[in-house]
């Protein structure tokens, strides 16, 4: 069996004008997360985030919400992982993924940052080490490389908003096995919930 996790983080960018924004899709999941379990975030300056603990299947979990920009998310995390000394494999980062349609949801242990400014400035801060588990949620591509920028900082239509909240649920359900390092059995049910629409 893997690491059981200590800390989830979930991606955004701070304040009320990029709140609802497709790149914050991270953040919304796991502000969701603790809402659930009725954990209330904190400021944390030495953290350069908004953080948070609770009691998840018998584990103590931490939430995180870097208060940085995106594309200084490693501040944030190594912070914490560093204070903690949380190993690396029990570290589960939430954030948008363009390469998948909005209601496709994934989890993805280690790898590379494939063009994403957070995961590429965790990776950095974190001394090069990739070996972080991701929950990837789908925010689907503009379709131009150009269009990019605009499309991840503006918000999704409602029936996307629809699709991805029904991805986050059954993330959700998902989530027990990956809390205990039980992975397989963690990607094999999120994994299995939407594959017969895509088909």
């Amino acid at each position: 069996m893997a690491e059981a996790l200590q800390l989830i983080v979930g991606l955004g960018n701070p304040g009320a004008k990029y709140h609802n924004t497709r790149h914050n899709v991270g953040a919304r999941f796991v502000s969701g997360l603790a809402q659930l379990e009725s954990a209330q975030f904190k400021p944390e300056r030495k953290f350069f985030g908004l953080a948070s603990r609770v009691m998840m299947e018998g584990s103590e979990i931490r939430f995180l919400l870097p208060t940085t920009f995106m594309n200084e998310s490693g501040r944030s995390v190594s912070a914490m992982v560093r204070f903690y000394k949380i190993p690396t494999s029990a570290i589960l980062i939430a954030h948008d993924e363009l390469d998948m349609p909005p209601g496709t949801v994934r989890f993805k242990q280690g790898g590379g940052h494939g063009g994403h400014k957070g995961l590429r400035d965790i990776i950095a801060a974190l001394g090069g080490d990739k070996g972080f588990n991701r929950l990837r949620i789908g925010i689907g591509h503009p379709g131009s490389s150009d269009q990019v920028l605009n499309y991840v900082l503006g918000r999704a239509a409602m029936s996307d908003v629809a699709l991805t909240n029904t991805g986050l649920e059954d993330a959700l359900e998902a989530l027990p096995f990956a809390l205990a390092g039980e992975w397989q059995k963690a990607m094999n049910l999120l994994h299995a919930s939407r594959s017969i629409e895509e088909e």
